[in-house]
Order: C-alpha cells, then structure tokens, then sequence
C-alpha cells in the first residue's frame, strides 16, 4: 500500500471530506504519514491592498485552525495552508514530500472545464505519483 499520501481538501460546508479519508485510511500501509492540504488562492494585488493587514492574519488563522480540525480525522496526519493555483501547488507539494498517493475528491465537471480544466483533471495528468480521485 502506500506510505505517504497526500488528502487536499476544500474548507466549505459543500465538500465532504469524509470520503477522501476513509479511501486514505483503506490505503494507507500500517505505517503511512498523512500531510492534509488546503490551497488559499492567492488574492490579486488591487484586492490585497485594499484589506488590513489583521483582518489577513485573522482569516488565515482561522482557516489553519478549521484545517488542524480536519487533519485530526486521519491518525497523526498533519496539517499544511499552502498557497497557489491548487492544481500547480497539490502537485508542487507532492513533487517536494516524496508522496507516493495523492487522495482527491471531484466534482461533477461543467461546461467551463472544457476550457478551463479543473484541480483533479490538473493533478491526474501532472502528478509523478498515484492519484485517486474520488467522486
């Protein structure tokens, strides 16, 4: 099975992430690390300067403490905010911490991902590793 496996997840009340963490636990090796993800996309510049600087600070906090929550659901996994575009940054971060199972939910694709793809077509086609992608 698999030793190191990466489970990105989205941080709203629409995605259950319950899914990608029992396929994780059903394929994870006795001794398997678990890194839980989110992606923040980055907010553009105009925006930015338009926000304090605490009110920055405050949400990232928050988000990071609602995704320590999440990564409690898999034995010893940890936690990590990383920021990007989330298809570059979930195959990024998978490139630089020799996962060897990337654990992705997906949604039903829509008319606007013929054009511009979406974060599991992304990963598929781009991660060195497994990826499981769960519907």
């Amino acid at each position: 099975m698999y030793k190191n496996i990466l489970v990105p997840v989205v941080l709203d009340k629409a995605h259950d992430t319950q899914a990608s963490f029992q396929a994780a636990r059903l394929l994870a090796d006795t001794d398997a690390v678990f890194s839980v993800v989110h992606v923040q996309e980055p907010i553009p510049a105009y925006a930015a300067s338009q926000i304090p600087n605490d009110v920055l600070a405050r949400t990232r906090h928050e988000i990071q403490e609602q995704l320590n929550q999440n990564a409690k659901e898999l034995p010893g996994a940890k936690a990590y905010l990383i920021s990007g575009h989330a298809g570059r940054a979930i195959v990024d971060f998978a490139n630089e911490n020799d996962i060897d199972c990337i654990i992705l939910a997906s949604h039903k694709p829509g008319f606007e991902d013929i054009f511009l793809g979406t974060t599991a077509n992304r990963v598929v086609h781009h991660a060195k590793c497994s990826v499981h992608v769960i519907r």
